[in-house]
């Protein structure tokens, strides 16, 4: 890949590759993949910064997306990606820095352009540089049992690896900010630089315990000379202590040669081998001066060559460039077969991504409707302190009929204080004991005003916390629907691709059949010259008897022509059926692949409709029609194999789509049109495993029909119109006045209860005084904050209603 990059002078091949690798499944692909985009950014040529500064924020989403798995590889590819972002982020501000980091004093000197403000800046992004590569060697260590061996096992140096590259860049960035501290602490005084001092002391510590710990490891003492650090750290204060510093030199020995490179031994090409084989057997029947002069007519008789001679020769040239061609042809058929199955491999990775990618919208919708159910939860709560802020009340109301009771007791002893003179302690007493209730009462009351006001406060809260999850669930719903076309998107472009693939299979069908014409034309060829020679086997009958014997041998020579064209044409024909069966079998793996998870209990949870089932059984059905047409054509034919490939190759797909499909629709079915239905796609799998079968045997060949399968599509489209949602059959005008007939109802319910707030509202400030009218007011406020909060929930709930609705569902 570093040469790769020097080569083409950037890195959009290296981008081109990457973008086509399943990194967001794979956290070892993804771990590894970090690893070689670090060594490219330090090593590989000065424009890959350039050329990936563009998937900055894919990696940044990406490390997010990891960020949330706490096991295994999760997290260390999330850091070591801020780690990439960070290093590219730096050199992006600081252009003179290379990948690799090595620069003299002077050209640190010029990266500052001697201003010491820019000095101050870049010692702060070097830096947070730091603390990303000490972030990931601790993550490291911390992920591994350092109790053990753990450098000498598979799984450890796969985490060891990558901390090579993270110790090279730490020993330049140490000592870059050093150095950049003495020139600092030069310029401007020390109190300003504590914060420097204070965050380099805290890195220094950290980088020298882990560069003592990658020390001992076994694994780095044969790759890697990693410096330690000084005892104690640089003492800023005192400029004199800068000539004491050394530049750590991490030291990395040459790599031997491997004892495995040896040269590899090109392989003898079998068409040449062929044709050598070939030359040495005609020179051993007519001898090896026969290409110069074929009847040695120079040697016998003393004749010059006359045209029969050159036209032997001219056949003999066509013979071994047709010879050629075909051999070409085969080569050719070869590498177009290679390709296909590669392009088939690289379709299949694709369908595995997508794949992963509708699992994690499954999971977000899950996780949607999981709040869904919490924010119904916390409704619930509101009702509940609803209810009890009623209880509340109550309790009020009976403390206010308490005070009542006691005031008017109290008038009562006021009256009768002129005649229970006698009796005046005995009253005092009771006017003490009257106070004190009275000074109970208010504490109680002032408790229950200071609860009430906690209980409202909470309300108002709750209902602003279930405003704000509702926008957030609109939000994430309308995020789920882009994911959701975007994975249509994906799917539609992944069926071109097939439809390209088809298409680049029927032209070399076609280029076959070209062939194939041109053999016909080689025949006829042929017969012409059998006839010229029977006119030369004429003239040479009245030569001489030696000449007999010469025509005789070329007669030999044609029929073994003869022969060879009748072992060609045979070869083509086993050729073509060859293809055929072989499509065959790829057709009944696709097939028994289907089959196979239908019993997968990974494949219990995919579930699917009944209108995506319709549709790709009736695609199914027709492709079977055409799949007919083309098997008759190829029996009447059976050099017109062309066009029954690709209609068996997509009629295998289309089963295998509804099988897959079938066996999804029946998860969410009720229990007897699921069976029936799963049941049905098992007997639609065995009849298209049976009609592949047949194909592939040349005696049933011709016997083979695909009407039973067609026929067990047919029983499942049947039990998919069953399976259809009833609701579909109400048009969607009507759903939409249903909707708005509710939704009007349950406004017109909201506005009475507010009227009926607003109305004992003006009762209460009219009839009730003091703090009871406060209590009152602050009550019913509440309540008609409540409310409107309702109002604006059945609003939005109208509009969420009407979107589902026009969507027809």
């Amino acid at each position: 890949c570093i040469l790769g990059t020097h080569h083409e002078k950037g890195a959009q091949t290296f981008w081109s590759v990457v973008n086509r690798l399943p990194l967001s499944g794979n956290a070892v692909l993804c771990w590894k993949f970090c690893h070689v985009f670090h060594k490219l950014l330090r090593d590989g040529h000065s424009n890959v910064l350039k050329d990936s500064v563009r998937y900055k924020n894919e990696l940044s989403d990406m490390s997010r997306m990891w960020g949330h798995l706490s096991e295994g590889y999760g997290q260390l590819c999330s850091i070591y990606l801020k780690l990439l972002r960070t290093k590219m982020e730096f050199h992006t501000k600081n252009p003179r820095f290379p990948g690799n980091l090595q620069m003299s004093d002077r050209q640190l000197d010029e990266a500052g352009e001697n201003d010491v403000n820019n000095f101050f800046q870049l010692t702060v992004e070097m830096f947070d540089y730091l603390e990303c590569e000490l972030n990931l060697f601790q993550t490291v260590f911390s992920s591994l049992d350092m109790s053990r061996s753990v450098s000498v096992t598979a799984a450890g140096q796969c985490r060891l690896a990558p901390l090579i590259q993270v110790i090279l860049d730490c020993s330049h960035l140490y000592d870059y900010t050093v150095k950049l501290l003495f020139k600092l602490h030069s310029c401007l005084p020390a109190d300003t630089l504590q914060g420097h001092r204070d965050r380099f002391l805290e890195q220094f510590r950290k980088l020298k315990d882990l560069f003592y710990r990658s020390s001992n490891l076994q694994y780095f003492k044969r790759l890697i000379q990693i410096p330690q650090l000084p005892e104690n750290p640089p003492n800023f204060l005192r400029a004199s202590a800068l000539s004491e510093h050394i530049s750590p030199v991490v030291v990395i020995p040459a790599e031997a040669s491997s004892p495995d490179s040896e040269p590899i031994t090109d392989l003898v090409e079998m068409d040449t081998a062929s044709q050598s084989l070939f030359d040495n057997k005609f020179d051993d029947i007519f001898g090896s001066s026969f290409s110069s002069d074929p009847f040695n007519f120079n040697n016998q008789n003393g004749m010059n060559k006359d045209d029969k001679d050159r036209l032997i020769e001219q056949l003999y040239g066509e013979i071994t460039a047709l010879k050629e061609e075909l051999e070409n042809f085969k080569a050719e058929s070869a590498r177009g077969t290679v390709q296909l199955r590669g392009r088939a491999s690289e379709l299949e990775a694709e369908l595995a991504e997508q794949r992963h990618l509708k699992q994690q919208a499954q999971d977000e919708s899950e996780f949607l409707r999981t709040e869904l159910e919490e924010l119904k939860k916390q409704r619930e709560d509101t009702e509940k302190a609803q209810r009890s802020l009623t209880e509340i009340e109550r309790r009020a109301q009976a403390n206010e009929q308490r005070y009542s009771k006691l005031k008017e007791k109290y008038s009562e002893l006021v009256q009768n204080h002129a005649d229970l003179l006698r009796k005046n302690a005995e009253v005092t007493k009771q006017v003490t004991v009257a106070r004190q209730a009275q000074g109970d009462v208010e504490r109680e009351k002032k408790e229950l005003e200071d609860s009430f006001q906690r209980v409202s406060e909470q309300a108002q809260r709750k209902c602003q916390e279930q405003a704000e999850v509702l926008d957030t669930l609109k939000r994430e719903l309308a995020a789920s629907r882009q994911e959701l076309q975007v994975l249509q998107g994906t799917l539609e472009s992944s069926t071109q691709a097939g439809v390209e693939q088809s298409t680049r299979i029927a032209g070399l069908e076609q280029e076959r059949d070209n062939l194939s014409r041109a053999a016909e034309q080689h025949g006829e060829e042929t017969a012409a010259l059998q006839a010229e020679l029977q006119q030369l086997r004429d003239t040479l009958s009245r030569e001489q008897e030696s000449s007999k014997m010469e025509l005789e041998m070329l007669q030999t020579q044609l029929r073994n022509k003869e022969s060879e064209e009748r072992t060609l044409q045979q070869c083509l024909a086993e050729e073509q059926l060859a293809l055929l069966q072989g499509t065959a079998r790829e057709a009944e793996r696709m097939v028994q692949d289907a089959l196979s998870r239908l019993e997968d209990p990974a494949h219990m949870g995919c579930t699917g409709s009944a209108d995506c089932l319709l549709s790709r059984t009736l695609a199914a059905s027709e492709c079977g029609e055409r799949l007919r047409d083309a098997h008759s054509k190829y029996l009447s034919n059976r050099a017109a194999v062309s066009s029954l490939l690709p209609s068996l190759a997509l009629f295998a797909h289309l089963v295998s789509d509804t099988l897959l499909q079938g066996s999804a629709t029946s998860h969410v079915a009720p229990m007897e049109p699921a069976d029936r239905l799963l049941e049905m796609c098992k007997q639609c799998g065995n009849e298209a495993l049976s009609y592949f079968s047949t194909l592939q045997d040349p005696g049933t060949v011709e016997g083979a029909d695909c009407s039973p399968v067609t026929t067990c599509l047919a029983q499942i489209s049947t039990i998919g119109e069953e399976l259809r949602p009833r609701g579909l059959d109400v048009k969607q005008e009507e759903l939409g006045d249903l909707v708005d007939k509710e939704m009007a109802a349950t406004a017109a319910a909201i506005e009475t209860a507010s009227a009926r707030i607003e109305e004992m509202l003006s009762k209460a400030r009219a009839g009730d005084t003091g703090v009871k009218l406060e209590v009152n007011e602050r009550i019913l406020g509440s309540c008609t904050g409540l409310m409107q909060a309702i109002h604006v929930l059945v609003l939005a709930s109208k509009d969420l209603q009407r979107e589902i609705v026009e969507s027809g569902r």
